[in-house]
């Protein structure tokens, strides 16, 4: 069997890397744009903030190592077309112009995504950066060698990591958002004004509700930064930071798409086409807190979906078991993670949402030293199921988030959450974890509010000891 895959970042790499290694005799062929694969994008502002050292060291294989596994690797080799009904398609070598056909048995696409860009008048300046690949990180890196005022467009993870990069390496930063929080898609505004403040407090200039409208250099070679409500900025250079699109334009009119572009699958990563499957940020994921497909352009989701394209195409036996979009980062010391949905997401999703806030120590006080933990419960009062998650604390409390990921992929309850065996050492946490804690708080809630009927999932379905 002959298998093309187009694109190899985070699926791509995986995915023929499965394939190699469970059926080395399949003849893998790669077509990758780039001179690289498998880079690790979401580590840039490690890179410009100086805690990696080398981008070099941002990519996790090589094509050496691919080919080493008996892959065809082409890189440098942009696809012009895919004919899914004849299975070839068309491609490029970018260095000599030289064209070539190629066909293919199953087609896995890894196309992943590209920068967003909103409309703004003027994006194409010298001084107007865009982050997203390994040669745009090379140069945001080189231009703030001579440059002392950096503007961040966009205050979603990059942005907001980018903004703290610079704020750390003696810059000045100013971070624009068109929203009135930071982090819109993962937290709520609890846990936003916390990241706010910090970002604040380390000298960045947090402007929301900011929409950049307009990039132009004036006479002294500033760049001016104009948006929508009226006001201008001045900055040496702008990073733009708003977002991804999928780069899927190879299979339109020809598979299946939902409103943004995105390839949609079924749960063995196959589209509409039964000889094509996808992976990474070129398709959407089951969203599991919703029931929906959505379009979630994560790492941890493409790796997922690259190791399943490459196991199902040999025969659809592993299903996806979707995402609940966990996530998390570092932030001036202090550990922000998230799972599941936001408020603001979860009443657009129809639910009876409701919340509570834990705001604890999350050890006890008579330990030498303990810190200060927030987290943000949401749940269902109708079903009484978690729906999401925020946290927020100097204590590394990420794990957490992926105990309560659990959580939500199982469909538990604030009732099973509550009283779910947890480990206590004072060295740890309290006799009841700080999960436990937070989710007996719901339960009282939903108590004196008068809907005192607890529901238990699989902790409540087994039989009972003899």
């Amino acid at each position: 069997m002959k298998v093309v895959i187009v694109g190899c970042t985070h699926a791509g790499t995986i995915a023929a890397t499965q394939i190699l290694k469970a059926h080395p005799d399949t003849e893998v062929t790669v077509y990758e744009r780039n001179d690289n694969i498998s880079f690790l994008s979401c580590g840039i502002y490690l890179y410009l903030g100086g805690r990696v050292k080398r981008l070099e060291d941002m990519f996790y294989s090589s094509p050496e190592a691919l080919r080493e596994l008996g892959a065809t690797v082409r890189t440098h080799h942009n696809v012009l077309k895919v004919d899914t009904k004849t299975k070839t398609l068309q491609a490029v070598n970018i260095e000599n112009g030289e064209v070539l056909q190629d066909h293919y048995d199953k087609l896995i696409m890894t196309t992943g995504s590209t920068a967003a860009v909103p409309p703004m008048a003027g994006i194409d300046e010298s001084k107007v950066l865009l982050c997203k690949n390994y040669q745009q990180a090379k140069e945001i890196y080189e231009s703030a060698k001579d440059n002392h005022r950096i503007a961040v467009v966009g205050a979603g993870y990059s942005g907001t990591e980018i903004a703290e990069s610079y704020a750390l390496t003696d810059h000045e930063v100013l971070l624009l958002t068109s929203g009135n929080q930071i982090l819109h898609h993962y937290i709520g505004p609890e846990i936003a004004q916390l990241a706010g403040k910090l970002l604040q407090d380390h000298h960045v200039d947090l402007q929301l509700n900011q929409r950049v409208t307009e990039f132009t250099s004036n006479d002294q070679g500033d760049l001016e930064i104009k948006t929508q409500s009226g006001q201008t900025f001045s900055a040496d250079i702008a990073i733009v930071c708003t977002g991804f699109v999928p780069s899927t334009s190879l299979l339109r009119r020809q598979v299946k798409m939902d409103k943004h572009g995105a390839l949609l699958t079924n749960e063995f990563m196959q589209t509409s086409d039964p000889d094509i499957y996808a992976a990474g940020d070129s398709c959407t994921v089951h969203f599991n807190p919703t029931g929906r497909s959505a379009y979630t352009p994560l790492a941890t989701n493409a790796i997922r979906q690259g190791v399943l394209a490459g196991v199902n195409i040999f025969g659809n036996t592993m299903p996806y078991l979707g995402t609940q979009a966990t996530s998390a980062m570092d932030l001036f010391g202090y550990s922000i993670a998230s799972t599941g949905l936001t408020r603001e997401y979860a009443e657009w999703g129809g639910f009876n949402v409701q919340q509570v806030v834990l705001d604890d120590n999350w050890r006890p006080d008579y330990m030498p030293t303990t810190d200060k933990i927030k987290i943000v419960l949401l749940y269902d009062r109708d079903s009484r199921r978690v729906l999401g998650a925020q946290l927020c604390s100097k204590h590394e409390i990420t794990q957490s988030a992926n105990t309560l990921s659990v959580v939500i992929q199982n469909n538990n309850t604030i009732d099973d959450l509550a009283y779910v065996d947890m480990l206590f050492s004072p060295n740890f946490d309290s006799p009841f974890n700080y999960l436990n804690l937070v989710a007996q708080q719901a339960v009282d809630q939903e108590r004196e509010a008068g809907f005192d009927r607890p529901r238990f999932t699989a902790l409540g379905n087994r039989e009972p000891r003899p």
